[in-house]
């Protein structure tokens, strides 16, 4: 691994059980990740792209072979210290932004940061500063419900950044929003990552966001090609 490898993947097999039988995903699958790149996943639906997303994350784990990141394997950590590292590693945007709706849109954000051990004064800071770069500073005491499709992927955004994490694992962020509104989430997330110099991975349908992407993969046949 290099210097500039956060993740490898080696010879990892993933298979799943469906009415009986076995549905093969992937089967010695390597491949490595750079710190600091965009990656656009693209694939059909049932190609694996969400569950790479979740080996990538320690969600699930391969059936053999080993995922790494950052120099560690993680596929041999225990679930409690795969959750505390997502915790601290790692940020999630989804498609149906998945805002705590009994939270208002500071609490959503200062609560990665509270899972994570890293809620103080300076946590909350960075919690407005980002809820102030996402254009949503007047927003902070609202609820989820009150926000517009376009706002509460904005907080998702800026909740799955607030604790820094090196890497940022995006499952369809705009595929819930409207052309117009997911053009400039799309934008806001593609300049996010790059200030904060986070790993993006990101499964989209969508060709602009693979076009704004630094690398375009296809998983085709359990195979990932560029």
């Amino acid at each position: 691994m290099t210097d500039d490898t956060l993740i490898q993947l080696h010879n990892v097999s993933k298979a799943y059980q469906e009415g009986g039988r076995e549905h093969r995903v992937f089967h010695d699958l390597s491949t490595t990740f750079r710190r600091g790149e965009s990656v656009a996943l693209l694939g059909r639906s049932g190609t694996g792209k969400t569950t790479l997303l979740n080996l990538l994350s320690g969600i699930d784990l391969p059936d053999a072979g080993e995922v790494w990141i950052n120099g560690g394997n993680i596929s041999r950590l225990s679930e409690t210290e795969r959750t505390l590292f997502r915790r601290r590693h790692i940020g999630f945007v989804f498609q149906f932004f998945n805002l705590i709706p009994t939270l208002t849109v500071l609490e959503n954000l200062l609560l990665p940061l509270s899972l994570s051990g890293r809620l103080d004064d300076d946590g909350e800071t960075q919690a407005m500063e980002l809820l102030a770069k996402v254009n949503l500073s007047g927003r902070g005491q609202s609820y989820p419900d009150l926000l517009s499709g376009g706002e509460q992927q904005r907080v998702a955004i800026a909740r799955a950044l607030v604790h820094r994490p090196t890497l940022l694992l995006a499952d369809e962020p705009t595929g819930n929003l409207d052309t117009e509104t997911g053009a400039r989430v799309l934008a806001l997330l593609y300049d996010m990552v790059s200030q904060y110099g986070t790993t993006l991975i990101m499964v989209t349908h969508s060709a602009e966001a693979a076009q704004r992407a630094g690398r375009v993969l296809r998983l085709h046949d359990g195979r990932l090609v560029g």
